[in-house]
């Protein structure tokens, strides 16, 4: 899904973690779109959200109030926010506030899956073919 300069990719998805590739701009343009998509996500019953920011290219303190926003929706469900592939721009933001205990970064989705219930992960690598991403679901 595409709005602003942001796009949203569900990559991979169980009954209750989903792994949604977030590239572009987190910014004040994209916010809507992506509380959206992922409130929808955890409205749909996913506990456990894996945010893969590989081709994220910018983040700004809306962005990361985003981020917050997801990770308060998905603590009132028992669940976790974690964040994949974190760039430059996002850990100098989570260092700056001092919010890197609060939201769980990872070098990478596999190493993030790893810190979900085995039971309830999400199925990593993807089954479909790579490079061919799917929009999120309703």
């Amino acid at each position: 899904m595409r709005g602003h300069r942001l796009s949203l990719y569900v990559l991979s998805s169980s009954a209750q973690c989903a792994v949604i590739r977030v590239g572009g701009e987190l910014d004040h343009g994209g916010e809507r779109l992506f509380l959206d998509t992922v409130g929808s996500c955890v409205d749909s019953g996913h506990r456990y959200v894996v945010l893969d920011l590989t081709t994220l290219t910018f983040c700004d303190s809306r962005g990361l109030n985003c981020l917050f926003a997801v990770r308060w929706l998905l603590r009132r469900q028992g669940g976790e926010l974690l964040l994949a592939a974190v760039g430059r721009r996002v850990t100098y933001l989570l260092e700056q506030t001092g919010s890197t205990d609060m939201i769980a970064a990872y070098r990478s989705v596999r190493e993030a899956l790893e810190h979900v219930p085995e039971p309830l992960r999400a199925r990593w690598p993807p089954s479909a073919v790579p490079g061919a991403a799917r929009p999120p679901a309703p």
